[in-house]
């Protein structure tokens, strides 16, 4: 992988990263709700997330689910289904302001959601496995460059996770109104649970045909 290649990567990755997808729009809920900083740091979860696939992906896992429709299948419908459960979770989330200990209790369970939102994710598996190896010079350590495109991609993550996360956090100053806020949580759960229903009907077209 020679510095033009990277170059050529960088703007292709940051752009899939900044994607709303169900990570960024829980990022933003919870910069809503509690902040920057603590939606940013709970962000840990998501880069260990996709550091786990992109790890088994570089191992040849992902050969092995795609050869596997079944295996496959049963990821996506595993993802759309917590996809439903988070949008649950947003739609009845509480819209007082988070004291300071409270923020402390949650945030274990914050940064589990967004592990498990991401590693559950078939859509990065398709990312790391499609994506990726455009960018991937065959005459040299794959696995190392793996590493490498991995690490520029969990880099944007964090940075994609402070945008939405900002987000949240100014329209916070907006949403004083607890009926506003609570119609922004909503939002965001229609928003996250469509992203399951987009998951779930590929999972059946695909098992359709």
């Amino acid at each position: 992988m020679n510095l033009h290649t990277l170059l050529l990567f960088i703007p292709a990755c940051f752009a899939l990263n900044l994607l709303p997808g169900a990570n960024n729009l829980l990022a933003m809920s919870n910069g809503n709700q509690f902040g920057v900083r603590y939606a940013v740091t709970a962000s840990a979860g998501r880069v260990l997330g996709f550091t786990i696939l992109i790890t088994l992906t570089s191992m040849g896992l992902s050969a092995i689910i795609y050869t596997s429709p079944l295996l496959f299948n049963g990821v996506k419908l595993a993802g759309a289904l917590y996809l439903f459960w988070i949008s649950y979770q947003l739609w009845h989330s509480e819209t007082k302001t988070v004291s300071a200990d409270t923020t402390l209790n949650t945030f274990s369970q914050r940064a589990r959601q967004e592990f498990l939102l991401s590693i559950s994710n078939p859509k990065a598996l398709l990312i790391f496995v499609a994506f990726f190896p455009q960018y991937i010079n065959t005459e040299h350590n794959i696995a190392l460059q793996f590493i490498i495109l991995g690490m520029f991609f969990v880099s944007f993550e964090v940075i994609a996770c402070s945008i939405y996360a900002s987000t949240g956090a100014f329209m916070r100053k907006l949403l004083t109104v607890p009926k506003n806020r609570k119609r922004f949580n909503r939002l965001c759960a229609v928003l996250v649970g469509l992203l399951g229903i987009e998951l779930l009907l590929s999972n059946l077209i695909n098992h359709h045909f």
